[in-house]
């Protein structure tokens, strides 16, 4: 179960770094054939258990250099139901595949305990369907029982509160909320947005978190905004600068570029962007909501990206 010692993002100002496009690193950068851009199934080998340490390990000595917190993602993006199946494991595999990569995730931050002042470890989960197109949406009821499984098993390992990445519509979002409050688990919600700023269902990023956060018992300790470029939110979050709602958000896992969902889809080589620059977009996204305090990439970005990213940050 989670250690409830531990200081979480949403109770402190400290800046947390996180890491960047994994599955675009290994696909695109080391050569790795993941299935369904499923980082998980490395697991099944030496060669891909080691593959996913150096990779994080990578991110680990970017946060010991910047004297910032870390918080280790585990690789179970996929690790869900359905994508398991798809793969080839067995729907009895559900938890022992979520548990391994945990077990990776915590032998690292003994590693570094010593180095970094706090290292956290967020239990990663993706939609049902894809994460670009709201497809076989689920009601409520429904996606709280399938998400169950992979968070009942997350329930049972060290990890400190489970984040939902890539969500792109409330009914499944609120399942997974339900459901990780009935297993006491802190849950993070981060949403993908599009070109316009707003949800691939055309829903606001206001709307989308005020309804989350009314039809729960208990909220999400926070939410983020992942896979989207911040030129592709930042006037949207301008717009409602001293609203509650954006004061909610206080994680941002960019793209390196500022390509659409649909461009990204059809791409067959990475766009990563200008390392350089998306850390001076990270700053300005500072500056201009000094509530942000947990930074890191997603598609497209890499240890290079996070330490510009790092570098932009504490010059602030």
């Amino acid at each position: 179960m989670k250690n409830n010692k531990k200081t979480l993002p949403n109770e402190t100002d400290e800046i947390f770094l996180t890491d960047g496009g994994l599955e675009t690193t290994l696909v695109f950068l080391e050569g790795f054939d993941l299935p369904y851009f499923a980082a998980f199934d490395l697991l099944k080998n030496q060669e891909g258990y080691n593959a996913l340490k150096n990779y994080y390990t990578r991110y680990l000595k970017i946060a010991k250099k910047y004297q910032t917190n870390f918080i280790l993602e585990t690789p179970t993006w996929r690790t869900n139901p359905d994508w398991i199946e798809k793969i080839g494991h067995h729907k009895n595999e559900l938890a022992t595949l979520n548990e391994k990569a945990v077990t990776l995730l915590s032998d690292l931050r003994t590693e570094f305990k010593n180095d970094i002042k706090s290292v956290l470890i967020s239990g990663c989960i993706g939609p049902r369907g894809d994460g670009y197109v709201p497809e076989n949406c689920m009601n409520i009821e429904e996606a709280q029982q399938y998400h169950t499984a992979q968070i009942e098993a997350f329930s049972h390992t060290s990890i400190d509160f489970v984040s939902a990445l890539t969500m792109n519509y409330i009914e499944e979002t609120i399942g997974i909320v339900k459901a990780a409050a009935s297993f006491n688990l802190p849950v993070v919600i981060s949403f993908t947005v599009e070109t316009n700023g707003k949800l691939p269902t055309g829903m606001s990023l206001k709307d989308a978190i005020e309804k989350v956060d009314q039809s729960v018992n208990i909220p999400p300790i926070y939410y983020m905004i992942n896979c989207a470029h911040p030129t592709h939110f930042l006037n949207e979050l301008s717009e409602s600068k001293n609203e509650n709602w954006v004061k909610r958000i206080k994680a941002i896992r960019a793209n390196a570029s500022c390509k659409s969902h649909a461009e990204l889809d059809e791409a067959t080589e990475l766009d990563r962007g200008v390392p350089k620059q998306l850390g001076k977009e990270y700053k300005t996204l500072k500056d201009s909501f000094p509530h942000l305090n947990v930074f890191g990439g997603c598609c497209g970005t890499d240890d290079e990206h996070i330490v510009e990213i790092a570098g932009q940050l504490k010059a602030v």
